[in-house]
């Protein structure tokens, strides 16, 4: 199933590829045929996996459990860094960066239930989403979610190949753990921030899956 985030390119795309497939109908040569048949199965392959959705229920441990983050996208934690004082959340904090390459699951999933009192797109510029920089000044958008054991932040990150955010995300939603929220087209990054006094449960290295791995928990006052 293609994902709706991604409709508007995936229909471009396998019109490209049936075009091309087309093409390679008419008289131009064996060889070039046989190269014309393989470009068109590969941008239509292509599209298909790119613009996939997936059922991904929330990981049980999570469902009654406020204080756990899950992760927002599927890919490979990067960078897990301590930050002096986060503007969004008040104080120090700690960022967890979520590298997606251009075969990763693209859709994104709220990482904890609460209230969004947040939502803003930043334009920027366009570094390799693997480098630290491009948290502060690649074009994202920024998210600032209440949850019940308190305020965390994150952002979707184009890269380099990524030009593209689609979120449907407003200020006022109440949101749920694991529900599909948007997606990031073409390789790029997630970042999660969380209070400094969270215990983070992932390293850089380690493979998450969005809704179903656990990223932090956070400690509220009461623990």
């Amino acid at each position: 199933m293609l994902t709706p985030y991604g409709r508007n390119n995936a229909f471009l795309l396998l019109g490209i590829g049936a075009c091309v497939l087309l093409l390679a109908l008419t008289p131009v040569g064996t060889a070039l045929q046989v190269i014309l048949i393989a470009l068109g199965i590969i941008i239509i392959g292509f599209t298909l996996w790119f613009f996939r959705d997936a059922e991904r229920p929330l990981i049980a441990e999570a469902q009654n459990n406020p204080a756990l983050i899950v992760a927002p996208a599927d890919g490979q934690v990067v960078n897990v860094d301590s930050v002096a004082y986060s503007p969004e959340l008040g104080g120090p904090a700690i960022q967890i960066s979520i590298f997606l390459s251009p075969v990763n699951l693209h859709v994104n999933r709220y990482p904890a239930s609460g209230t969004i009192v947040e939502a803003r797109y930043i334009p920027g510029a366009y570094l390799m989403a693997f480098n630290p920089k491009s948290s502060m000044e690649n074009e994202r958008s920024l998210f600032v979610l209440e949850t019940a054991a308190g305020r965390i932040s994150y952002q979707q990150i184009t890269g380099f190949l990524a030009r593209r955010i689609v979120y449907d995300t407003k200020v006022g939603d109440v949101v749920s753990a694991g529900k599909r929220f948007g997606m990031m087209k073409f390789g790029s990054r997630m970042d999660v921030v969380v209070p400094a006094s969270a215990k983070v449960v992932v390293r850089p290295g380690d493979k998450v899956v969005s809704a179903h791995s656990i990223l932090a928990r956070l400690v509220s006052k009461v623990d």
